[in-house]
């Protein structure tokens, strides 16, 4: 019998709460090539919301999204409330990028969807900091999975992205 892969969960079975706590259906960014980031305030790599928000801005109107979602599970580097994430982001690096709200990328709190995407080890498996980033293609499929360390304007990423996006 063939499995229906229709039915199959991928990134988009989730519905999370936004930063500003409302219901977000990840089913509507479906057609969409999204860089999901676990994203902290105080943390070495936070600058990189910079870069993030310039690729959001290059690529929005070609169907990419970045979407960032604040944790605190690393190194208690993301303490703040929502509204003080999202003031800070907006403030210092002027994102307009969808924020979630606050997650569990880990441990026994962990996030459904952060379930799914740390369930393919060809992709690297757990988060092991913040601003690791998960590249999903337009039907939810996990197709990358970037460390931290990984520039949003490195060029193995943004071929990926730009791939992607060329992908019917």
């Amino acid at each position: 019998m063939q499995a229906d892969h229709h039915n199959e969960p991928n990134a988009l079975s989730f519905k999370m709460q936004s930063i500003e706590d409302k219901e977000v259906n990840l089913q509507d960014w479906k057609g969409k090539v999204l860089l999901m980031v676990n994203v902290a305030s105080k943390c070495g790599y936070t600058p990189q919301y910079e870069g993030l928000q310039k690729l959001h801005n290059e690529l929005k109107d070609q169907g990419f999204s970045v979407v960032g979602f604040p944790c605190n599970n690393f190194g208690g580097q993301e303490p703040g409330s929502h509204s003080q994430i999202l003031s800070f982001c907006k403030d210092n690096y002027g994102v307009s990028f969808p924020m979630m709200g606050k997650v569990d990328v880990k441990g026994d709190q962990q996030a459904p969807l952060y379930k799914y995407l740390t369930s393919h080890p060809e992709h690297g498996g757990d988060v092991r900091w913040n601003f690791e980033k998960f590249l999903v293609d337009k039907t939810g499929k996990v197709i990358g999975h970037y460390r931290s360390g990984t520039r949003p304007d490195d060029t193995k990423l943004r071929a990926a992205i730009d791939q992607a996006l060329k992908a019917q």
